[in-house]
């Protein structure tokens, strides 16, 4: 598996975790937002400067949030 930096990382898990988040409250506007600005992150990160990804080093980014959504089930909704 191809090692990212870790706030690619990071940014990619925080993702999995909003967009699980959204898929059980879809009228949180907050979570949208965050989704949105976490997948510019994601996408416009530095590490893909030189060039974009090849569709495998997405799915394994992808993987990485995915396989991290499993051990982080205590995110709460702020109120």
């Amino acid at each position: 598996m191809r090692s990212f930096p870790d706030d690619l990382a990071r940014a990619q898990r925080e993702w999995s975790a909003t967009y699980r988040r959204l898929a059980d409250h879809p009228d949180r506007t907050e979570l949208r937002r965050r989704l949105h600005r976490l997948s510019t992150e994601t996408y416009f990160h530095p590490h893909w400067e030189r060039r974009r990804p090849r569709p495998a080093e997405w799915w394994a980014l992808r993987d990485l949030g995915r396989s991290a959504g499993s051990e982080d089930q205590t995110g709460r909704l702020d109120r």
